[in-house]
Parts: C-alpha cells; sequence; structure tokens
C-alpha cells in the first residue's frame, strides 16, 4: 500500500500526469493539493483520496504533491482555477498566508474544501468547508496519559520533557505543541527543557534527537514527538547512546510519545518503545466523497468537523492508569487490531 503511495505522490509532480490527459467534463473534476509523501500519515492520506475520488466513482481526480512547499501549493491551487475544475481540495503546509489565493478560487466560483491542516484566514467564508483533526485535543490526550501515568509511578518530583515539533505553524504542530506547554504550565514538575522542529521526517526526527542528547543528556525523562516518523528517528537516536526507550523511567529509561498511530507506529507501542500513541486519522477519502455528493445534490455540508479519534496503549496495567485520570477512551493494543489497520 505505501510503496504504491509512493509510486503515485512521491516520485513525480503530478501535475505532469495531468497535462496531457485533458477533463473529462462528464465527471466531476477535483483539483487536490497535498502537502507532499514526507511520512507514513501522509502517504495513507493521499491513498485515501485517490482510492476515493475515482472514474469508476464518478471524479476525475488532478492530484498535486507539493513537495512541502507552500508555493507548489498555491502555483497548484491558480493551475486549478484556470482549468476551472469543479471542487478545490488543499491540505495546506502552513495554516498562513491563504487569503489571496482563496480569494482568486472565490471569485471563480468554486467550492474550495480544505483537509487535515486548517488555514488561518481573515474571512472564512473563502473556503466552503475545513475537515480534520482536533490536534489540540490530541494533544491533551497524550498529557493526560502521561499525568496519570506519572502519579501510578508516584513519580512527584521533576520531570524533564523535550518536544521534537512538526513543521512549524502547521495545524498539527500548533496544537500538539500549545496542548504540551499548557499540561506543563499546569503541572509544576513537568519542565520543557527543549523544543526542535524535526519537520515530521525521521531523518530529521533523529538530527533533532542526537543533537538534545547532546545538550541535555542524562536530563531527558520524556520525549514528546509529534508524528511517528519523528519518533522513529528518535528512537534510533536513543539506542545509539546506549540509553533504553520505556516506562521505566525512574531507572534511566527515556519515555516515548508519538501521535498518528500508524501501523509501524503501533507495532512499536504493542512492543513498548512507544509508551502511547494519539492517532490521527487519514482516512479522509470516503468523508471528502460524501461531502461532494452532498453539495451536488443541492445540500450543505458543516463549515468545520472533526473526524475521529483513538488514542493507543499496549499493557493492560497502563489502560487502568489511564481510565482513573483524566480521560477514559485509551483503547488497548492486539497485533491482531494492528494487522488490521489500513494506514
Amino acid at each position: 500500500m505505501i510503496a504504491t503511495a509512493v509510486l503515485l505522490c512521491g516520485c513525480s509532480d503530478s501535475r505532469d500526469i495531468n497535462k496531457d490527459n485533458p477533463i473529462n467534463r462528464e465527471l466531476i473534476t477535483i483539483g487536490f493539493s497535498q502537502v507532499g509523501a514526507e511520512s507514513d500519515w501522509r502517504l495513507a492520506a493521499s491513498e485515501s483520496v485517490q482510492n476515493a475520488f475515482t472514474p469508476e466513482n464518478g471524479f476525475n481526480l488532478i492530484f498535486d504533491n507539493a513537495q512541502q512547499k507552500q508555493e507548489n501549493q498555491i502555483k497548484a491551487v491558480r493551475e486549478f482555477i484556470d482549468q476551472n475544475v469543479d471542487y478545490i481540495m488543499i491540505d495546506p503546509i502552513t495554516e498562513i498566508g491563504w487569503d489571496t489565493t482563496l480569494e482568486e478560487a472565490k471569485e471563480a466560483a468554486i467550492p474550495v474544501i480544505i483537509v487535515d491542516r486548517r488555514v488561518a484566514v481573515k474571512d472564512d467564508s473563502l473556503y466552503t468547508a475545513w475537515i480534520g483533526s482536533d490536534f489540540e485535543e490530541e494533544g491533551e490526550k497524550a498529557c493526560a496519559w502521561l499525568k496519570a501515568f506519572l502519579d501510578a509511578k508516584g513519580i512527584k518530583g521533576r520531570v524533564n520533557i523535550v518536544d521534537i515539533q512538526g513543521t512549524i505553524d502547521s495545524s498539527a504542530q500548533i496544537g500538539r505543541t500549545k496542548a504540551l506547554e499548557a499540561a506543563a504550565k499546569r503541572y509544576y514538575n513537568w519542565n520543557i527543557i527543549g523544543k526542535d522542529t524535526g519537520e515530521f521526517t525521521k531523518a530529521k526526527g533523529r538530527e533533532v534527537m542526537e543533537k538534545m542528547l547532546k545538550t541535555y543528556g542524562d536530563a531527558i525523562d520524556v520525549v514528546y514527538c509529534e508524528n511517528d516518523n519523528e519518533a522513529f528517528g528518535a528512537i534510533e537516536a536513543i539506542e545509539n547512546t546506549g540509553r533504553h526507550v520505556g516506562e521505566n523511567i525512574e531507572n534511566g529509561d527515556i519515555l516515548l510519545i508519538s501521535f498518528d498511530a500508524t501501523r509501524a507506529g503501533l507495532t512499536l507501542t504493542l512492543n513498548g518503545n512507544i509508551a502511547v500513541n494519539a492517532e490521527c486519522n487519514p482516512d479522509y477519502g470516503p468523508k471528502l466523497v460524501e461531502m461532494v455528493n452532498t453539495l451536488e445534490n443541492g445540500g450543505t455540508v458543516p463549515h468545520d468537523q472533526f473526524i475521529e479519534e483513538e488514542i493507543f496503549s499496549a499493557k493492560e496495567e497502563i489502560k487502568s492508569i489511564y481510565a482513573g485520570g483524566e480521560r477514559s477512551d485509551v483503547t488497548l493494543l492486539t497485533q491482531e487490531f494492528i494487522d488490521g489497520r489500513k494506514y
């Protein structure tokens, strides 16, 4: 599945694919600008969209890989406008810088649906709808789990946390960072000693973790990775120093928190390398098809809607700890559950 998605969205600019493919006006044409192919989660999200908007389902999809550059996204959206597509969908790299482009789409009377990350615009009527995750709530769930875990362990002393952030100014980074910083203010013994962006990639996550280990060494108790790919890199960096990733932080382990809950991330959660993993659901395709069909039939869709998500841990005692805390919606992992995962 991942290999197919890499071929579709990671190796070439999809605008080249569509140049010689004239729009079939008997189909509903969707112009979709995706962030890139930087993570397992992104590949799964792209595949969900590509599998949903097919000719068999009545759609012509023009899929653009922005390669993590906002200027590419803006150019793609303007090309969609020139092609007079029926709908424009954008998963924005950053929240800011979208007013002018969305005004152009509105003037062209093309509905815009924002997917996953948000846009920060002065007039939210510039887009028809947004669907995505509550990134701050994801962070709150993870922090509530950590608080319950520390309380159950009887750890009342200083807990030093480093934050490997996502792409700065992306909605996921803003929400997840905000939740951690709010928790650190609320709990007197939580101390965020370092933060830097891992850009949602394994390579950058490893690089940032290596730098933090050199800077803070044995002082690090918890690593808060803002996606699974950063966690993969962080685990490699930690293990290369001879330290252990696990839950016995009172004996020198580094406890690792992650987000996305990809199949690979959940496997590491089941193995105990990741203590808790908050889901970010990438399966947007069917929801987006439903939204377009509603609009095509003259209906209305919510301007803002969240996609349902869970939080996962691997050990029964951890589930019990969490259930006694501020939240009780942790899902206990099994191999069967992971094997049945779509992404």
